[in-house]
């Protein structure tokens, strides 16, 4: 099969010959049909200090994507051929105590295709049978490829009990404009939409939030002070791993309001912690990827029912052979690009 690589520790990527993956007893062989590029694939495409020391090389990258089941290990028993299937990107290990207490999603043992593990960036990846999530056949393929980071966003916004609530989502990249998306589906009643880019803002604005703020040019946490008469939001999505717009997040929330942290910082912080968050009383609920699989249940229901509409935020659809393209995309400055979707299948 043809796939896309980090052979070496250098910038870049290869698009190899492969051997088709052979199946175990608990795993299932599906053919790609769509996989999207999320950030931290940008970072190993770099090769920064973040990407040599979350992946060794030779590896074939992509952890977001879709397919349909083509044949099942003698022990599979949920999932048949034919599923139309979605990646649950975490493989969990199943036996630590966070994966028998219903936390596999913390699993002390934790491996992600595409870095401690082959990836979907090929034609074909032999996965877990418990990490494959079976899709309603209308779903389009580009939908489905891009619930692992949509999911991100249904958990950070569920977990914060946005319903009734002011909120403010700080980061422009997809999971921002996401989360911006998932709160008024569930129910947020302002929204505050705080990024940089001019492309992703134009994006932001089509995710339909109340207020759009552009850090270039105004001081977020000034803005909802203001509008908020001196209190506050909420709640507050951070998404960007921005060092000034997890400071802005903190002025920015209400005493007793909840700061959720999803983005990761690219170096440690400093916080003054009791001034932004002890002392004002804050709840602080940290992210890591879903909940296994409360969140995929979640977010299926919110996409079948039609109350959310992620599609504006994929900009682009292009052949995997166009790897390189797409990274130029997505590593040009300023970025003009959203969600970018590969087809293996037009190689």
């Amino acid at each position: 099969m043809k796939a896309v690589a980090k052979l070496k520790a250098q910038p870049g990527f290869e698009l190899i010959d492969a051997p088709v993956p052979k199946l175990t007893s608990h795993r299932v062989l599906v053919k790609v049909k769509a996989a999207s590029i999320c950030g931290s694939d940008v970072h190993l495409f770099k090769w920064d200090d973040w990407a040599s020391h979350n992946l060794t090389p030779p590896r074939i990258i992509g952890h977001e994507g879709a397919g349909e089941v083509i044949e099942v290990g003698e022990q599979v028993e949920g999932i048949q051929i034919g599923d139309r299937v979605s990646f649950e990107s975490h493989i969990p290990c199943l036996h630590c105590a966070r994966c028998r207490t219903g936390e596999m999603h913390l699993c002390r043992d934790l491996k992600t295709i595409g870095f401690g593990a082959d990836g979907c960036f090929a034609e074909y990846i032999a996965m877990p049978e418990i990490c494959c999530v079976r899709n309603d056949r209308s779903m389009p393929w580009e939908i489905a490829s891009i619930q692992e980071p949509l999911g991100n966003s249904v958990y950070a916004v569920s977990e914060s009990d946005v319903a009734g609530k002011t909120v403010a989502v700080f980061g422009d990249g997809p999971t921002g404009l996401f989360a911006v998306a998932v709160a008024r589906s569930l129910g947020a009643t302002t929204i505050y939409a705080v990024g940089a880019s001019p492309f992703r803002l134009g994006l932001m604005k089509k995710m339909k939030p109340d207020i759009l703020i552009d850090v270039t040019k105004e001081e977020a946490a000034e803005i909802i002070l203001e509008k908020t008469h001196g209190n506050g939001v909420d709640v507050v999505l951070e998404m960007s791993g921005a060092e000034k717009a997890i400071h802005d997040g903190f002025k920015s929330i209400r005493n007793g309001g909840t700061f959720t942290a999803f983005g990761i910082p690219s170096k440690p912080l400093q916080i003054d912690f009791a001034k932004e968050v002890i002392l004002k009383g804050i709840k602080l609920i940290a992210i890591h990827g879903r909940k296994m699989f409360d969140t995929w249940k979640q977010m299926g229901d919110l996409l079948n029912s039609g109350r959310l509409d992620v599609t504006p935020v994929i900009t682009h659809k292009m052949p995997m052979a166009k790897i390189s393209e797409a990274f130029a995309l997505l590593t040009k400055d300023p970025i003009e690009a959203g969600k970018i979707v590969l087809y293996p299948p037009t190689w």
